[in-house]
């Protein structure tokens, strides 16, 4: 079965024994999660073991930051960073598809140094985190962050190993990663009853752990049905993305998704676990029977910049002027999940 089935529910796995010293609790773990991935896509986790306390922090610090007057969250535009850190005010996302996302948010990743070399080369998502000038903010939020950045390198190794992989095969590669931490705020709008807060789309790095405070995901099911994802008390949300979908050439499906009706006020915290930059991904010998075609290749960073570009005004906006190439074979955005299993992947350049 593959992410394609008609599903109705999200189910739930409890990752505790992941961190179990018997094998056996670690591959049952494993083999869970495996059978969610392929037969959904859009899974719950608990036994994650993360402080609750950590949580409650970052997302005071969070509230404190959205409530200030957009002039002052503006001094952190996301604009004005070399490798996307900052705030993204209403509006900025979404102009690909014509209809800007109705949210705002404040992007951050791997807390690098001024003097890191991918920095200083140039890399587009590698450096040093945007920081508002709030107390208590930066501290919570990286606390935050490490937390949920180890529960994703335990996901990792237990997907390989359901996989029938060796459990490092994707975890060499997760040395230095452009894996972003996304601070989402949907305002109170009274007339957001069909308006989208953020459009269908996969997620573009190998799988994203989610807590949301309020209801309004959805996921697209095998029958073109969306599927309420509410916040369940103790889990996190977690979805494969299109990496891993091509790693293992259409055997996991990066579940397209969306948010819906985003009437109350709603904060959204997704951490999308990426591998290396440079790492190249393609499909892993098993799931690529012989003479059959393989998809091709894609690197990780150079796939989520190329579809950060296409997403984000002020990087379209340079892309437009020619400031910004796109990488060599960088695909449109929505040629994965549903929204690409009738359909090829398509180039842009």
């Amino acid at each position: 079965m593959s992410g394609a089935t008609s599903f109705t529910s999200i189910p739930i796995v409890d990752i505790g024994g992941l961190q179990s010293t018997v094998a056996g609790d670690r591959d049952r773990v494993a083999a869970e999660l495996g059978a969610a991935a392929r037969d959904v896509g859009f899974f719950y986790v608990s036994g994650t073991g993360i402080d609750e306390a950590l949580f409650e922090r970052m997302l005071a610090a969070t509230r404190q930051f959205f409530a200030l007057p957009l002039e002052e969250k503006m001094r952190s535009y996301i604009g004005l960073s070399r490798c996307h850190r900052g705030y993204v005010p209403v509006g900025e996302e979404g102009v690909e598809t014509g209809t800007p996302d109705v949210k705002e948010a404040f992007d951050t990743a791997l807390d690098l140094p001024d003097d890191d070399p991918d920095y200083l080369a140039g890399n587009p998502m590698l450096g040093p985190n945007t920081w508002p000038e709030l107390d208590g903010f930066a501290e919570a939020v990286t606390a935050y962050y490490d937390a949920v950045l180890a529960v994703g390198h335990r996901l990792l190794r237990a997907f390989a190993v359901a996989l029938g992989e060796d459990p490092d095969v994707f975890s060499r590669h997760a040395t230095k990663t452009p894996s972003q931490l996304r601070l989402v705020h949907y305002p109170y709008n009274p007339d957001a009853a069909d308006v989208l807060g953020i459009g269908a789309h996969t997620d573009y790095e190998c799988f994203t752990l989610l807590k949301p405070t309020g209801p309004g995901l959805e996921v697209l099911n095998g029958a073109g049905e969306w599927i309420d994802v509410p916040p369940m008390p103790g889990t996190y949300v977690v979805n494969i993305g299109d990496l891993l979908e091509l790693w293992t050439n259409g055997a996991f499906v990066a579940t397209s998704h969306r948010v819906r009706k985003v009437v109350e006020e709603r904060y959204s915290f997704p951490l999308f676990f990426n591998v290396d930059y440079d790492t190249e991904v393609r499909p892993l010998p098993q799931f690529v029977p012989a003479g059959a075609a393989e998809r091709p290749a894609l690197r990780a960073g150079e796939h989520l910049f190329a579809q950060t570009a296409q997403t984000f005004r002020y990087l379209r906006d340079r892309v437009d002027s020619g400031e910004l190439v796109l990488p060599d074979g960088a695909l449109q955005t929505g040629q994965f999940g549903q929204q690409a299993i009738h359909g090829a992947g398509q180039q842009v350049s």
